[in-house]
């Protein structure tokens, strides 16, 4: 009993724990552990995610029947950010869950047993068109990632996949990512603090970043796919009991979670109509928004490059054993 109070107060404290950004949620609570289904053979599951765009292909794969073709009824949990999806991971209140590589890495420096069994969402690789970056004001006099040492810059969540990957962005710019004072702002108020002048730039993801640009925010660095073009930003995970004891379902839902991965892939406009479904944001910007790439495979190496940099600028106490992490 008192482990495991002290792995839930650990949870608790891992926090920044969103995929990278916030949506509109469509509801949030938790279920029971799984169970045969009413409706015939099939297990319950409940997964916690975000509400963004990020997590459209398991909003697709459960209307596309993926999830039932594995024997499994999907029960989609959303939540505003991620402070409750890790220990909602480890109490059992969800049997998988959604979050960026960073936010479960740092997890797992604090001791807890998580594993990742399914990729979630990609850069795109394009250091032209991302689906976030660090943007400035049209007249800034910042020019280059290095020019960012020393200015104010907003992240989503402080110690995490923002501030790592800028972080490492600037030193290979020539710039001191130590003299680089992050913030914290969430995404939806970046652009107001940006044109508030209340910082000196911005990190912002999508849908947010097509619109600050469009008003005439400037792009300095698609800090993404400047720091690697193969980087994975996000994936579901669960414990390492349920990857051990129940290797089954696992199995299944890994490959409902692939199959809707790659059909968002080759079908973006139906990646844009359901994002509508369960967030407020409307066709036209859906329509502009960059989106994601969906792939079933994780790129270890620079996932490994990743770990690195987070141990590197101090967001990790050691560099993670990614065998122990990635599936």
């Amino acid at each position: 009993m008192k482990r495991a109070l002290t792995v839930l107060a650990a949870a608790a404290s891992v926090l920044a724990l969103s995929a990278c950004g916030s949506g509109s949620p469509s509801g949030a609570g938790s279920a029971p552990a799984p169970s045969a289904g009413a409706g015939g053979n099939l297990t319950k599951i409940t997964v916690g995610v975000i509400p963004i765009v990020d997590t459209a292909p398991i909003w697709l794969g459960e209307s596309k029947g993926f999830f039932k073709e594995e024997g499994l009824d999907l029960d989609i949990q959303t939540a505003t950010g991620g402070a409750a999806i890790v220990p909602g991971v480890v109490s059992g209140s969800f049997d998988f869950a959604f979050s960026n590589l960073v936010s479960v890495m740092v997890a797992k420096d604090k001791g807890l047993d998580l594993k990742f069994v399914a990729n979630g969402a990609s850069s795109t690789g394009d250091t032209k068109k991302d689906i976030g970056a660090v943007v400035v004001p049209a007249d800034s006099d910042i020019k280059s990632p290095k020019d960012l040492a020393g200015k104010k810059v907003s992240v989503n969540n402080l110690s995490n996949i923002g501030d790592t990957t800028i972080s490492s962005v600037v030193e290979a710019d020539g710039g001191d990512p130590k003299s680089v004072d992050f913030v914290e702002v969430a995404f939806p108020d970046a652009p107001a603090a940006l044109e508030n002048k209340q910082v000196d730039a911005a990190w912002i993801l999508e849908p947010f970043l097509s619109s600050a640009v469009e008003k005439g925010a400037r792009v300095i660095t698609y800090n993404f796919a400047d720091f690697d073009p193969e980087l994975d930003i996000a994936g579901y995970f669960t414990t390492g009991d349920t990857v051990a004891n129940d290797p089954a379902l696992v199995e299944k839902f890994t490959k409902a979670m692939n199959k809707s991965l790659e059909y968002a892939q080759d079908n973006p406009q139906e990646v844009r109509d359901i994002v509508g479904t369960y967030t407020k944001i409307d066709a036209a910007t859906r329509d502009k928004m960059t989106l994601p790439r969906y792939r079933a495979e994780f790129n270890k190496a620079a996932a490994t490059k990743l770990g690195e940099a987070a141990a590197k600028y101090g967001t990790l106490s050691q560099t993670p054993n990614l065998d122990q992490l990635l599936p």
